[in-house]
């Protein structure tokens, strides 16, 4: 085998592998761009402990009913959150657990390299958390019956 065909033979593995990574490379530049407006970021938080109706979120992110509802839309249209109706209310809650984990991930490291230290501690320790799981009871032991 000559250099030169070593050379091509690896310069087409490089482009193969980089066409499959395509529909990844994609795929996570949809989620930074959907996550590239602050208005989303405290719409997640918002929705980290669970499911919410549509105005509990507005009045936590502190926006307006219109602007919340057009970036729930967006975010229910990716994938991101899912949406049930109940009579007259419409509950949101997050359907991608990964874009929390990465929404977490950067926003932790984030706030800990802020010089002024704006954020303690338990603020970044909360941000975008998982509510605690249920505590599993033990199942009770029956005791034999005795005659």
């Amino acid at each position: 085998m000559g250099k030169h065909y070593m050379r091509n033979y690896a310069y087409t593995n490089i482009l193969d592998g980089m066409e499959e990574l395509d529909r990844v490379f994609e795929k996570v530049s949809g989620y930074f761009s959907l996550l590239a407006e602050p208005t989303r970021l405290k719409i997640l938080h918002a929705l980290c402990d669970g499911e919410k109706p549509v105005n509990t979120v507005v009045e936590t992110v502190g926006s307006s009913q219109t602007n919340v509802s057009r970036h729930l839309n967006a975010m229910y249209r990716s994938g991101v959150l899912s949406r049930r109706k109940e009579a007259n209310l419409v509950f949101y809650t997050i359907a991608d657990e990964s874009v929390i984990e990465l929404c977490r991930t950067v926003c932790v490291q984030v706030a800990s390299r802020l010089e002024d230290s704006a954020l303690s501690s338990g603020v970044v320790d909360r941000f975008m958390a998982q509510p605690a799981p249920e505590p599993v009871q033990p199942a009770r032991r029956r005791r034999p019956a005795t005659s």
